[in-house]
């Protein structure tokens, strides 16, 4: 089986592969818990410490929450617009052998034995080369074909690195 489509990225795109790759790590886990810990501290100290400390720890709690998921979006911005690959559009091959990328004259080709893991999100497929690089593939984009290319996956990749829905 073999099938062939066109991807061309969005810092959208982008944002939505960052926000997933941070919230599903610790460090987002984390920030959302400091956050949580500085809005409840802010509403049980306010008979102890007045609205000045209240006021703050809401700030804070915000500034903590709202931080990250603003800086990514800004990142996949200007990665987007910074990168002639990434503007353009990616034509994938996806067959037995694995995964290719062309753009132009440049290629790559990613082995079904080098995916890490292959996940799909609400809004897209990722192809997992190592623990943190992934191509992006928007689900919207792909339409029909993202159930075949879930069906070659699920045949060439052990059971534990297909995550697709």
């Amino acid at each position: 089986m073999r099938l062939e489509f066109d991807i061309t990225l969005t810092a959208k795109d982008m944002f939505r592969f960052n926000l997933y790759q941070t919230y599903t790590g610790a460090s987002g886990w984390i920030s959302v818990i400091a956050a949580v810990v500085c809005f409840a501290a802010a509403g049980t100290k306010y008979s102890e410490r007045g609205a000045s400390y209240t006021v703050l720890g809401i700030l804070l709690g915000a500034l903590i929450l709202f931080y990250m998921p603003v800086t990514l979006y800004l990142r996949s911005k200007q990665r987007i617009a910074a990168s002639e690959v990434l503007k353009n559009s990616l034509h994938y091959c996806v067959d037995g052998e694995g995964i290719s990328v062309t753009q132009g004259d440049a290629d790559a080709k990613l082995m079904w034995d080098q995916v890490y893991k292959m996940v799909s999100t609400k809004n897209n497929v990722l192809v997992y080369s190592n623990r943190v690089n992934a191509y992006v593939i928007p689900r919207q984009q792909l339409g029909e074909k993202c159930r075949e290319l879930a069906e070659i996956a699920k045949e060439k990749l052990p059971k534990y690195r297909v995550k697709l829905k």
